[in-house]
């Protein structure tokens, strides 16, 4: 998703100019049938899931956006997902969800995981960026954590070959290292770092790096850099504005966008998606806490603003950038005015007096 910070400054600078000129954006020539409102499946999932689509539902129906959605009631706690569910995602190609809680051990597998391994969501995508008006300890901080999602640890290929001796599978595959330079490409991104352990695991994390390296080779205009994982921590809590686009196997990557996330402003505020030749699922993008507490979920406290700027990609995805444009240029509106933000951004305000100020600013 590409930011538009410094625009936005001299936006809301020109707005109070009785002489401003509007300026007329390049006009965006959709194909005839483009503008037919688009079938979404809505997954509000587990805590505070529910509450944070509301928000985006509210938001969508106030920009007249051209979606709607076919919502289903699914629970972490399941055994599976259900059948209509996957059906409704593998006929509208997109869906947006909540946060599904994950049972710790006891063999339940995460709801999560069997989605994106259904569905071939390949590649999980977390943009990780200051947004204008709210402080944090670094700057200029504009990370794109793209990680491999369905293999690795994450795979669930694990067994107990005897007892007390578990051994996992972990793979490495080049789609990854290709959706990332692609990605790259599109977005005039200029580095791409991909982050391994490949002095420890040298066979499993030093394919990954021998992918990396054979797909760079076809991108000459984009810088190649590969950095440890644990370096790479270290890194980006004391220097993150070096990091670009970062390609990552499944853990380090889970690792990695959580850090960036809470190095340039929370998990509250940070979209993201996963992808895959045919279908997508966009959520918060940074996963720590994304079910929320008993606490935020009485007093009605969940920051939108993840899952909003989560939409705003999935209105992108979906070829409607005007009202992608309009939504993330609201929400950043609010934060820089900085009167109505939830307990984590250091405010008192409720969700929906978050949502209704991004309303207000769609104005």
């Amino acid at each position: 998703m590409a930011r538009r910070s410094l625009p936005l400054l001299k936006d809301l600078i020109t707005r109070s100019s009785p002489n401003r000129i509007t300026a007329r954006s390049v006009t965006y020539m959709h194909r005839p049938g483009d503008g037919t409102p688009r079938p979404v499946t809505l997954i509000p999932g587990d805590g505070i899931g529910p509450m944070v689509t509301g928000a985006v539902e509210q938001v969508m129906e106030a920009m007249h956006a051209p979606v709607y959605f076919e919502k289903f009631d699914v629970h972490g706690n399941m055994k599976v997902i259900p059948q209509d569910v996957l059906e409704s995602i593998r006929k509208n190609k997109v869906c947006l969800k909540g946060g599904l809680v994950t049972p710790m051990g006891g063999g339940v597998s995460s709801l999560n995981v069997q989605l994106r391994k259904e569905l071939d969501l390949y590649a999980s995508l977390v943009n990780c960026f200051n947004l204008p008006g709210l402080a944090t300890r670094h700057d200029n901080v504009d990370i794109v954590v793209i990680r491999e999602n369905t293999e690795g640890e994450y795979s669930g290929l694990e067994h107990e070959v005897v007892p007390g001796v578990v051994e996992s599978l972990k793979f490495c595959s080049e789609r990854i290292a290709k959706y990332a330079f692609e990605y790259a490409y599109l977005n005039n991104r200029k580095t791409v770092t991909a982050v391994h352990k490949a002095n420890i695991m040298k066979l499993a994390d030093g394919l990954f790096l021998e992918s990396c390296r054979e797909v760079a080779t076809k991108y000459p205009g984009i810088k190649y850099n590969e950095i440890i994982v644990d370096n790479c921590c270290m890194q980006l809590v004391s220097k993150p504005e070096q990091f670009d686009v970062m390609v990552t196997p499944n853990l380090y990557g889970n690792l990695i966008a959580n850090t960036a996330a809470g190095i340039a402003g929370g998990t509250g505020v940070m979209p993201g998606g996963n992808v895959g030749a045919e279908h997508a699922v966009f959520e918060q993008g940074a996963s720590a806490g994304n079910v929320g507490n008993e606490q935020v979920l009485e007093q009605k406290v969940a920051n939108p603003v993840a899952l909003l700027l989560s939409s705003a990609m999935m209105l992108r995805h979906l070829q409607f950038p005007a009202f992608a444009d309009r939504l993330e240029t609201a929400v950043e509106h609010v934060i820089l005015d900085g009167k109505y933000r939830t307990k984590d951004l250091g405010g008192s305000s409720t969700t929906q007096e978050v949502v209704d100020a991004v309303i207000n600013a769609l104005d």
